[in-house]
């Protein structure tokens, strides 16, 4: 499956502004609207899982990396998706989940699931091991990085067999020092320079050695990023001037993060900088919660109950504070708009919980009768009641898919289809 994503560096490196988007989520309507979205554009998309999120141990969903594969192809059935259509990806694999542990445990376990990985199909692989573990500096150098990464780069190779020219490595980070990313006077996200970008590949191809073919994309950090309640937007005057720096790459393009929330104009704005591979996760989710709280209006509006769904979510969310308390500050009153509606998008770790899931299920149960045209006008913007006509299923799965797909458009921006690439 790499073949394409190989072909499509190419393109873009050519000077074509093509890009593909890669979807990080393990939230199932989130899944289903993203291939549905792709199968009607016929497109490909990229599904990806982070090591936090599917490992060896399961990870926050409780999925392993055979697993995650299994449940997404079980989801394409379900819609009517071609599998084919799917890459999987895994990001940020390294040492991260066990980094509190020795340097040689965690590592030892970031073994164990690339490898996991690679044999259940994933060929799109992101290699980090930019971040300490105990005793370390918060951030590793260059040099520490790239070789912790070629180490586990041929480890897959090893478990890939046969197939291990189609393996895919990116390399790189963007994730931010301690503290979070840096802004600049402007108020604009520090870039990476393209000589820091040319630095880390050059590192890694060096580690790499006969590997180094392998590697596709290079994650750097363009001055894209979000925080809980503001986007910080991708100055479209800015030339990052990073092709110059793989001018001596043309097989690898460029991978940019945090790119939820950017105005439409940006993502091919990126593209023709390099940026072949765009990564969303927490606007997709966000947009399902949006969709969702929408719904619980409704249903408050037609009953004159309480924001039910809302009232649950906040008492999930209470009774473990692990996925947010860290992430968000200030007073009782900012919290509670944070836990809600916050760009960062914490929620999502909850909708699995059992209370969460009998919430969304009782909404639904609720909403199962056709909801007015007037009800839906106060909640839903034009376009996604648009949208919902056209699709399929009931009225309220409809509702929440084209929430969804929306967020997701403008990462679809290309009119080349997959017979062209």
């Amino acid at each position: 499956m790499s073949e394409h994503l190989r072909k499509l560096v190419q393109a873009n490196r050519a000077g074509n502004a093509v890009a593909i988007p890669s979807v990080c989520s393990a939230q199932p309507d989130v899944l289903k609207a993203s291939l549905r979205l792709a199968e009607r554009l016929d497109r490909k998309v990229v599904i990806e899982s982070t090591s936090n999120q599917v490992n060896q141990d399961g990870g926050y969903t409780g999925i392993t990396p055979a697993g995650f594969i299994g449940f997404v192809h079980d989801l394409a059935d379900q819609t009517g998706v071609a599998r084919e259509r799917i890459i999987f990806g895994g990001d940020h694999l390294g040492p991260q989940a066990w980094r509190s542990a020795p340097v040689d445990q965690a590592m030892a376990k970031a073994q164990v699931m690339l490898q996991d990985y690679v044999k259940a199909g994933f060929r799109k692989i992101h290699l980090d091991c930019s971040e300490g573990c105990a005793g370390e500096a918060a951030q590793l150098d260059d040099a520490q990085t790239a070789s912790r990464s070629a180490d586990l780069a041929r480890l897959c190779v090893k478990a890939a067999g046969d197939t291990a020219e189609d393996l895919l490595f990116v390399v790189g980070t963007e994730v931010p020092p301690p503290g979070g990313a840096r802004e600049d006077e402007g108020g604009d996200i520090t870039a990476t320079t393209p000589k820091a970008a040319r630095a880390t590949l050059q590192a890694h191809v060096d580690e790499f050695a006969d590997l180094a073919p392998l590697i596709g994309g290079l994650v750097v950090q363009p001055g894209v990023e979000f925080g809980p309640m503001r986007v910080h937007p991708f100055p479209m005057t800015r030339d990052t001037g990073f092709l110059p720096a793989l001018a001596d790459y043309p097989a690898v393009c460029l991978e940019a993060h945090s790119t939820d929330y950017q105005h439409p104009e940006v993502f091919p704005a990126l593209a023709a900088q390099g940026f072949a591979f765009q990564k969303v996760g927490p606007a997709l989710s966000f947009a399902y919660r949006q969709a969702l709280y929408a719904l619980d209006t409704v249903r408050s509006m037609i009953g004159g109950g309480p924001l039910a769904l809302r009232d649950a979510m906040e008492a999930v969310m209470q009774a473990d504070p692990t996925h947010w308390h860290s992430h968000y500050h200030n007073d009782a009153g900012a919290l509670y708009v944070q836990r809600h509606f916050g760009l960062a998008d914490r929620i999502r770790y909850y909708w699995p919980e059992a209370a969460a899931q009998q919430a969304v299920t009782e909404l639904r149960a609720d909403l199962a009768a056709v909801i007015p045209d007037p009800l839906l006008w106060q909640v839903f913007a034009p376009d996604v009641l648009d949208r919902a006509e056209g699709l399929s299923g009931s009225q309220v799965q409809r509702l929440i898919e084209a929430q969804i797909q929306i967020a997701l458009d403008p990462y679809f921006f290309s009119s080349i289809r997959t017979g062209a690439l």
